[in-house]
């Protein structure tokens, strides 16, 4: 998987499609991705030492890698996530 923690990405499938934001996390054995401000759900917290008085807490969720696409971090443009190979056809 290519997308990385850090990297901006855009949402191009689902609720959230067209939203640009940043990767928070990376999962490559599931092929997830955790984008930042997209797929947020409501869950139901019990009292701990993070959440004293318990409640509801807003929080995102893994969507799926093939759902994002990489933005060009200097240009602001598109570009597939995909291995490259060399003349020779070795991957980089």
């Amino acid at each position: 998987m290519k997308i990385k923690k850090g990297d901006k990405v855009k949402v191009i499938a689902g609720d959230d499609k067209g939203v640009v934001a940043e990767v928070v996390a990376a999962l490559p054995r599931s092929n997830r991705v955790i984008v930042e401000g997209v797929n947020v759900q409501k869950k139901h917290a019990k009292p701990s030492n993070a959440y004293p008085d318990g409640g509801i807490v807003n929080k995102e969720m893994p969507i799926s890698a093939s759902n994002v696409q990489l933005v060009d971090k200097k240009k602001d443009s598109k570009k597939k996530a995909a291995k490259k190979k060399n003349v020779k056809g070795a991957k980089k």
